[in-house]
């Protein structure tokens, strides 16, 4: 259970900055997720702290150890990779004990720690076989039992739940949870699925550009994006340009939109002139008592989607993006396409956002 410290990375390869000055610090035992589109910098960052790609410029801490110049093998991290990159002519038991031959370990500390990790990912009794035996969840079991056998400092993760279909990714998202927290690990999490980010991560650093867009906790970053960028990549979001004409109640302040009048929180110093207002689709109700933020659309298009049903909206404004509604499937009537409704959204739930973003 170590941190990391990364201060100032950098990486250039030719004209294009994959990473420009990056900084971030994850704290011993923490699970932190690098999010972000393909082409953002989240894998060579990844792979700098591997010892895989030399930064042009910056300083990399391991364990409070200068490791920016040291080889992969000296860092003692432990890499997941995307293809588990298992050998398949050996058994399960062989592959995870990989690494702790290099070691030369003694025979009876290696085979302890060999059934320790695998009990640890819940594969024991599948030790004999091959890797083209198994599933793609136990297979990718085998590849984290690999890595935690050489009780690494910090776990490194490139997208491992990328090549299992929905359900098994769901259920691999607790599991690799439950096992870093179980070994105490530091843990440092590729991916740019951002359901699998909320659900798990203690921390997640949403990137662009190769710079961190912003960084928190899950519950932080989907409530208080700090722009366009961020609302938009962490689940779906409405977007209203507008105007802020004064104050209201409390810290919140009134602007004026194509829908109309909506009342917003201000996270902070109240902000003047141009604006960009979020609104998450299942924020949007039509069922309230509100005499503010309440505007018409037409329903124009309607989505079965299992636990919710998803409402395709235009409203009188003219925006050029529809707007979108979530509702839970719990007995509420389904609205049909061409419906005319009354929407409210609450003011706490209206994210202020910079208008140039």
């Amino acid at each position: 259970m170590q941190p990391v410290r990364v201060e100032n990375l950098v990486k250039q390869y030719g004209a294009l900055r994959a990473l420009d000055g990056v900084s971030l610090a994850v704290e011993a035992g923490e699970l932190f997720f690098l999010l972000g589109p393909s082409g953002c910098g989240k894998t060579t960052l990844l792979r700098a702290i591997a010892g895989f790609v030399p930064p042009d410029a910056g300083r990399i801490e391991i364990g409070g150890r200068d490791a920016t110049r040291m080889p992969p093998q000296a860092r003692n991290t432990g890499m997941v990779f995307q293809s588990y990159a298992l050998w398949p002519h050996l058994t399960v038991r062989e592959n995870v004990a990989f690494g702790l031959r290099l070691q030369a370990l003694p025979r009876a500390e290696r085979d302890a720690r060999v059934d320790e990790a695998l009990a640890v990912v819940r594969i024991a009794d599948q030790a004999g076989k091959k890797p083209n035996q198994l599933s793609g969840g136990q297979q990718q079991r085998v590849a984290l039992a690999r890595a935690l056998v050489i009780r690494p400092a910090c776990l490194l993760l490139d997208e491992p739940l990328s090549n299992l279909d929905a359900k098994l990714r769901a259920e691999m998202r607790g599991e690799i949870r439950r096992i870093c927290k179980a070994s105490g690990l530091t843990a440092i999490y590729v991916t740019h699925d951002q359901k699998e980010a909320l659900a798990i991560a203690d921390r997640i650093a949403v990137m662009r550009a190769g710079q961190i867009e912003q960084l928190g906790p899950p519950r932080r970053l989907y409530h208080h994006p700090v722009n366009r960028f961020v609302a938009d990549f962490l689940g779906h979001t409405n977007f209203l340009r507008g105007r802020v004409t004064g104050a209201a109640a409390g810290d919140r302040v009134v602007v004026a939109t194509p829908v109309g009048p909506l009342h917003a929180r201000a996270d902070g110093a109240p902000p003047a002139g141009e604006v960009l207002l979020g609104i998450r689709p299942e924020a949007l109700s039509r069922r309230h008592a509100a005499e503010v933020n309440v505007f018409e659309a037409r329903v124009t298009a309607v989505s079965y989607l299992g636990e919710v049903t998803q409402y395709d909206l235009a409203t009188e404004g003219g925006e050029p993006r529809a707007l979108a509604a979530l509702e839970l499937n719990a007995g509420e009537e389904v609205l049909a396409e061409g419906a005319r409704v009354r929407w409210h959204v609450a003011p706490e739930h209206v994210m202020l956002l910079p208008a140039e973003d």
